[in-house]
């Protein structure tokens, strides 16, 4: 997990919502956004890729937790899990317009026969209220890395913008 291409400096480390868990942080690149997570668990990990996806997106803090929506992911392996956990997020936002103000994850088993369950809260999306910054094409499989060991979880992904 080390620099971003063409030297790109870590930008802002977003602590997780969780006690005990890292979070994530924000890596500069020119046009896409690349996320590193850090965690204690791949269920705090997957929160927190969710929760960067979130705030790459909208300002969290304009949003009401109001209703909410379940979101999974399947995968036969540590890096088809966490590409289909993001895609699964970025629909239930972009596509469905739904705002997140917060994401829960948690493993409910691991590749080969990888699922991922959790829920997002949130509200209708208004892109004024809030604060709409960008919109996420895809995740890609581009610079991914997910490393699985003893009480940590690291994870490194691009989301195309």
């Amino acid at each position: 997990m080390g620099a971003a291409p063409g030297g790109a400096a870590r930008t802002g480390f977003i602590p997780a919502a969780a006690a005990g868990a890292v979070g994530y942080r924000l890596l500069e690149h020119a046009t896409d956004a690349i996320v590193e997570v850090e965690a204690e668990s791949a269920g705090e990990a997957f929160a927190d890729a969710g929760r960067a996806v979130r705030d790459i997106t909208l300002d969290a803090g304009s949003v009401a937790p109001s209703s909410e929506r379940a979101v999974s992911a399947e995968g036969h392996d540590w890096r088809h899990l966490l590409f289909d956990w993001l895609e699964a997020v970025t629909f239930v936002l972009i596509t469905e317009g739904f705002a997140v103000s917060s994401v829960d994850a948690r493993l409910a088993s691991p590749p080969p026969r990888g699922r991922v369950e959790g829920t997002v809260r949130g509200e209708p999306l208004d892109v004024a209220r809030h604060g709409f910054k960008v919109e996420i094409k895809a995740p890609t499989f581009h610079e991914m890395e997910v490393d699985v060991g003893e009480g940590r979880v690291k994870m490194r992904f691009l989301l195309d913008l």
